[in-house]
C-alpha cells in the first residue's frame, strides 16, 4: 500500500533530481554507517510517509474508524497513530486530502509526522499529572501529550518564537484541549516561575534538522557543521533549564529530529556528567527502534544504549533520536495554593453554559473541578487547576478560552465549541454535509423554524463550532479567520 495523497503523488512526478545531500554530512555518515551507509542512502529516493493520529477527546479508536473516510494502517509505536492514504472512493477533495476535511476543522485527528510521535510515547504521561512540553510549537507533542491525559492535569505549552507561539495556541483549540496553558517564554524565564514543579517534561529541542531532509529540502540548505556545533550548546543550556524545572523523581525526555551524534548522544553524556542525579532509563518503545550509539562519541553516558535512534531505513518514518531521563527522589516543593476569582463576568458565563446551552452535569462538574474561571478583561477562560499565578508571564492561551463578556451578555468562544464534545449539550444541531461545507465557508443556512438561539453545531458527531439559531435560518459563527475558501 502506497501512503500517499493525490497531491503528494503529483509532487512527486514534478520531483526530477535526486535530494543533493551536504557533502560534510555525506562524509560524516559514511564514517558512521560503514557498509549500512549504501542503504541509509536509497532511503532518500523513496518518497516520505503521511500520518495522523486521532483525538482521544473527540472519540475512541473504534469509533474515529468507522467515522474516518481514508484508507489507515497502524503506527506501531503509537496506539492512535495511522499512515492514511486517499479514500478509494472518495468524490471529493476533501476525502482525498486530511487536511481538507471537515473532521480536520473538528480536531478529529492531528496530521503528524509518525516517527515524531515516538517523542510522546516515551513520556508517558498520566492523568493528573503536571507537565512541560518546552519546546512546543507547532503542537504535534502538546496534542498527543493531551489526548493521553484526557483533560485531566496540566500541560504548560511553551514556545519562543511568538509567531509559532499563535500556531501553536490554535491546534490546542482545534483538539478541544481544556488543561493547556500556551506560553511565549524563553526557557530560563520560564524556570524563574516554575522551580522544581513538573512531574514530565518533553524537550524536543531545536536542532539541525538532518532527520527532515527527506521531509524538508530546505533542512539541507540551512545546514553546516557550524550549525550542529551551535545547535547542541543550545541544546545542553535548553537541558539545563530543563533540569531545574522538574520535581524530584520526575521524567525528562529528550528528542531530536537529527542523526549527529554531538547534538544526541553527545549531549546527553554532557548533560548527565554535569547532573549526577539524572540517569538514563529504559523505554517500552526499545524493541521498536535501534539503540544509542556510545561508540560515535567520547565518554558516553552510562545507559546511553537505552536512548533511541530512528533510521529512515529502518522504520517507516523520518529520522530521530529520544532520550528518556529519570530524576533522583528527594524533597519537592509544595505546590503554591490559588484562589478562585469570582465576579459577575464569570457569573454571567456560568448562566449561559447551564440555562442557554443546557450543559450536562457531568460537563459542569467537570469544568469546575478540572479548573478555576479567571476574568482578562472582557475574555473569561478556564484556567487549570494547578496553574500557578499567571503575573509576569506571557501567556498566549490560558487554558479554555469560554467566551466573552459584551455589554452584560454572554458570547461564546469557539474554543468553547470545540471542547464541548466531550459531552452531551441540549442545544445541539447536527449538520448535513452541504450544511457543514457552507459553514466552514462561513455562510448561513436555512433550518427549522422552532430553533432558536445558541447552538452547538456537529458534523457526523463531532462538534466544530456555534451557530445561532432564529426565524428559520442558523447565522454563522465560524471565525473569519478559519473560514475555508474551498
Amino acid at each position: 500500500m502506497t501512503h500517499m495523497s493525490e497531491k503528494e503523488t503529483g509532487n512527486k512526478e514534478k520531483r526530477e533530481d535526486k535530494i543533493k545531500l551536504p557533502e560534510a554530512f555525506v562524509d560524516r555518515m559514511k564514517r558512521l554507517l560503514g557498509d549500512e551507509y549504501t542503504e541509509f542512502a536509497a532511503a532518500y529516493d523513496k518518497e516520505r510517509l503521511y500520518a495522523l493520529r486521532y483525538n482521544p477527546l473527540k472519540s475512541n479508536r473504534e469509533d474515529f474508524l468507522k467515522r474516518i473516510p481514508f484508507n489507515l494502517t497502524p503506527v506501531a509505536w503509537c496506539s492512535e497513530g495511522f499512515y492514511y492514504d486517499k479514500c478509494a472512493n472518495a468524490t471529493d477533495s476533501a476525502d482525498m486530502q486530511p487536511g481538507k476535511h471537515p473532521f480536520h476543522e473538528a480536531g478529529a485527528y492531528y496530521i503528524q509526522e509518525p516517527s515524531a510521535m515516538a517523542a510522546a510515547e516515551a513520556l508517558e504521561p498520566k492523568a493528573g499529572e503536571k507537565i512541560l512540553d518546552l519546546c512546543a510549537a507547532p503542537g504535534g507533542k502538546t496534542t498527543h501529550i493531551a489526548g493521553k491525559m484526557m483533560g485531566k492535569g496540566l500541560i504548560v505549552s511553551n514556545e519562543i518564537v511568538p509567531d509559532r507561539a499563535r500556531i501553536l495556541s490554535q491546534n490546542v483549540e482545534r483538539m478541544g484541549i481544556p488543561n493547556v496553558v500556551v506560553c511565549n517564554e524563553t526557557p530560563d524565564r520560564l524556570a524563574r516561575f516554575f522551580p522544581m514543579f513538573f512531574d514530565r517534561i518533553l524537550v524536543d529541542a531545536p536542532c539541525s534538522g538532518e532527520g527532515m531532509f527527506r521531509k524538508d529540502e530546505t533542512a539541507i540548505d540551512m545546514w553546516s557543521l557550524e550549525n550542529v556545533e551551535m545547535c547542541a550548546d543550545r541544546q545542553l543550556d535548553i537541558l539545563e533549564h530543563a533540569a531545574k524545572m522538574l520535581k524530584s523523581g520526575g521524567v525528562l525526555v529528550y528528542s531530536t529530529c537529527t542523526f549527529s551524534p554531538q547534538e544526541n548522544e553527545g549531549v546527553i553524556s554532557e548533560f548527565i556528567r554535569r547532573h549526577d542525579e539524572f540517569v538514563v532509563e529504559e523505554t517500552k518503545l526499545e524493541t521498536f527502534f535501534s539503540q544509542g550509539e556510545g561508540k560515535w562519541i567520547e565518554n558516553p553516558a552510562e545507559g546511553i544504549e537505552h536512548t533511541m535512534r530512528l533510521w529512515p531505513h529502518k522504520i517507516a518514518g523520518e529520522g530521530h533520536f529520544i532520550a528518556k531521563l529519570r530524576k533522583a527522589d528527594g524533597l519537592t516543593p509544595k505546590p503554591l495554593q490559588i484562589k478562585e476569582q469570582s465576579t459577575d463576568g464569570i457569573k454571567l458565563c456560568r448562566e449561559f453554559l447551564e440555562k442557554e446551552l443546557g450543559i450536562s452535569n457531568q460537563v459542569r462538574d467537570e469544568l469546575e473541578q478540572n479548573g478555576r474561571f479567571i476574568l482578562f478583561g472582557e475574555q473569561i477562560y478556564l484556567v487549570p487547576a494547578d496553574m500557578i499565578p499567571l503575573k509576569g508571564i506571557k501567556v498566549i492561551r490560558a487554558g479554555l478560552h469560554l467566551g466573552m463578556n459584551k455589554k452584560n451578555r454572554f458570547e461564546p468562544a469557539h474554543a468553547l465549541a470545540l471542547y464541548l464534545s466531550h459531552g452531551e449539550i441540549e442545544k445541539r444541531y447536527e449538520m448535513t454535509k452541504e450544511e457543514t461545507a457552507k459553514y466552514l465557508r462561513g455562510e448561513t443556512f436555512s433550518c427549522d423554524t422552532g430553533l432558536k438561539g445558541w447552538m452547538l453545531l456537529t458534523t457526523s458527531g463531532y462538534s466544530i463550532g456555534f451557530g445561532k439559531a432564529g426565524g428559520g435560518q442558523m447565522k454563522n459563527h465560524y471565525p473569519k479567520g478559519l473560514r475555508k475558501l474551498w
